[in-house]
């Protein structure tokens, strides 16, 4: 389908230890399409987000588990 990014936000941590980590913690990942496959980059904690399409964001995965 040629979706260049996408996002998926584990705020429970509820992942598998593959794709989390362990131990196992809320989770921001983001999935960018190079060469027709994702290489994927996992943000945790104070960790600002990097985002391939939204260059000027400038959140961390902190700051969008504690927004209300």
């Amino acid at each position: 389908m040629g979706i260049k990014e996408y996002w998926i936000v584990d705020y429970l941590g509820l992942g598998g230890r593959k794709f989390i980590g362990y131990p196992k913690q809320p989770t921001f990942t983001v999935n960018i399409l190079e060469n027709g496959e994702y290489k994927s980059t996992q943000f945790k904690d104070k960790q600002l987000i990097q985002s391939s399409i939204f260059p000027e964001l400038k959140l961390t995965v902190e700051q969008i588990f504690l927004a209300e």
